[in-house]
C-alpha cells in the first residue's frame, strides 16, 4: 500500500505577525491498494462552529517537513552526464 495524500481540514485560525492564517488538522490518508484508491479516516473533525465538509488532499511530507522524494529525477533534460 502506498500513501498518496494526507487528508486535512481547517480546524481554526491563528494570527502570526498580524496576519490571520488557517490552522490545519490531519484527519486521514488516501492510499493506493490492489483494489484501487481508498480513503482511511483516522478521526472525524469536531470543530467549534461546525465543519463545512471540505477537506484538502496534500502530498505527504517526510519527518523533516519536506515532501517525500519518490527517488526519480525531476528534470532529465539537463546536460550533466551520469
Amino acid at each position: 500500500m502506498a500513501k498518496l495524500y494526507d487528508v486535512t481540514v481547517v480546524n481554526g485560525k491563528y494570527t502570526k505577525d498580524g496576519v490571520e492564517k488557517n490552522n490545519y488538522q490531519k484527519i486521514g490518508s488516501i492510499i493506493e491498494t490492489k483494489n484501487g484508491k481508498q480513503l482511511k479516516l483516522d478521526s472525524v473533525p469536531v470543530i467549534e462552529g461546525g465543519w463545512n465538509g471540505w477537506a484538502y488532499l496534500n502530498t505527504p511530507k517526510a519527518k523533516d517537513g519536506f515532501p517525500k522524494d519518490d527517488g526519480f529525477p525531476k528534470d532529465m533534460d539537463d546536460d550533466i552526464p551520469f
